[in-house]
C-alpha cells in the first residue's frame, strides 16, 4: 500500500511539467500552421469578403497577439475551462464529455478482449515452444497483424451486417429508439460487437506474440529448471512460474497499446460511424477548429499519463521488487 502511494505521488508531481510540455508545444505547432477556423468557415460557404474575416477574427479573438491568445488559453485551462470550439459552437468540455465516453466504451471492450484472448493464447503457445500449436497460432498472429483495421471493419459490415444482416452497420445505438436499461445495453452491445472486434482482433495477435516470446525467453532461465527438479507439475510451472514473469512484458505492452487504440479509434469510428473522440477530433481538424483541438490533445494526454499510472500499479502487483523501488526504472 505504502509502495503505491509512492508511486501515485510521483507520477502525479510528473504529470503537470509534461501537460505543461504538452499545452506549450501543441499550441505553437497549431500557431505555425497553415489556415485557421476562419479560413475552414469561408471555403465552406464559398467566400467571403475581407470585411467578413476581419469580423469573424475578431469576434474568434484571432486578432489578438500570440502571447495574449497562449495566456488566455492557459489561465482558463486552469480553471478548467477548454475553451469554445468554433466548429459546434459549443463549450469543448461538453463536446469531449460527450463523445469520450462512447470511445472509451469502444477502447475498454477491444482492449479487454484483445488482452484476454491474446495472453490467454500466447500461454498456450508459450507453453511448449517450437511444437505445432505454437507455429500454428504465431502463424495466425501474424496474419491477423498484417490487417489494416479498416479493412478488416469493412469486410465484417459486408459479411455480418449486409449479408447476414446480425449486427447493425453503424452508430453505437439505434437513434430515437425509446429503449432504457437493459434493452437499451444490449441495443449497444450489438452495435459495438463489430467496431469491437475489427479493433481487438488486431492488437489481439500483438499481446499473443508478445506473452508468446517473453515465455519462450523465460524457459531457459535456472529457476525454471530448479522448479522441474523439484518435480512441479508443468501446469503449475506455466502458470506459477512461466507466465506470471512474463505478463510484466504483456503489462508494458497493454499500456502502450491503450493509449495508441485512442489514435487508432479514429479509423474505426469513421467506418462505423460511430460519435466518438477520434471522429471528434477528424471534425476539429477538418474545422481547423484551434480550441477543440487542443482540448481533445489535453485530454490525451491525461489519458496517457493515467494508463502510465496503472501499469505502474500493475508492476508492483506482479513483482513486489517494482513496489519496493516506487515504479519502473
Amino acid at each position: 500500500m505504502k509502495g503505491a502511494t509512492r508511486i501515485i505521488g510521483r507520477r502525479l508531481l510528473s504529470a503537470i511539467p509534461v501537460l505543461a510540455i504538452v499545452l506549450l508545444l501543441t499550441f505553437l505547432l497549431l500557431e505555425y500552421a497553415s489556415g485557421d477556423a476562419v479560413d475552414a468557415y469561408l471555403v465552406s460557404i464559398g467566400g467571403g469578403d475581407a470585411a467578413l474575416r476581419e469580423t469573424l477574427r475578431s469576434q474568434y479573438g484571432l486578432d489578438q497577439s500570440m502571447l495574449a491568445r497562449l495566456w488566455l488559453y492557459l489561465s482558463s485551462v486552469a480553471r478548467l475551462d477548454l475553451g469554445w470550439s468554433v466548429t459546434f459552437d459549443r463549450p469543448v468540455l461538453s463536446l469531449i464529455l460527450e463523445r469520450l465516453p462512447n470511445t472509451l466504451l469502444l477502447m475498454g471492450s477491444a482492449t479487454a478482449l484483445s488482452f484476454a484472448l491474446g495472453s490467454t493464447l500466447g500461454i498456450i503457445a508459450g507453453a511448449k515452444p517450437g511444437s505445432l500449436r505454437d507455429r500454428g497460432l504465431s502463424t495466425l498472429s501474424l496474419a491477423l497483424y498484417a490487417m489494416p483495421g479498416f479493412w478488416l471493419g469493412l469486410v465484417l459490415v459486408i459479411a455480418f451486417s449486409v449479408k447476414l444482416r446480425w449486427f447493425p452497420t453503424s452508430g453505437i445505438e439505434t437513434i430515437a429508439s425509446g429503449k432504457h436499461g437493459l434493452e437499451r445495453a444490449f441495443d449497444i452491445a450489438r452495435h459495438l460487437i463489430l467496431p469491437v472486434a475489427s479493433l481487438g482482433f488486431i492488437y489481439l495477435a500483438l499481446f499473443l506474440r508478445v506473452m508468446r516470446s517473453a515465455m519462450a525467453d523465460i524457459w531457459r532461465l535456472d529457476f525454471v529448471a530448479f522448479a522441474r527438479s523439484k518435480g512441479l507439475s508443468q501446469q503449475r510451472i506455466v502458470l506459477r512460474h512461466v507466465a506470471r514473469n512474463a505478463a510484466l512484458s504483456l503489462v508494458t505492452v497493454l499500456g502502450l497499446q491503450s493509449a495508441a487504440m485512442l489514435g487508432g479509434s479514429v479509423i474505426v469510428e469513421s467506418v462505423f460511424a460511430v460519435p466518438g473522440f477520434g471522429r471528434l477530433a477528424q471534425e476539429a481538424v477538418s474545422g481547423r477548429d484551434t480550441p477543440l483541438l487542443m482540448g481533445i490533445i489535453l485530454t490525451s494526454a491525461v489519458f496517457v499519463i493515467l494508463v502510465n499510472l496503472v501499469v505502474d500499479l500493475l508492476y508492483g502487483a506482479l513483482d513486489p521488487r517494482v513496489g519496493a523501488r516506487g515504479g519502473r526504472s
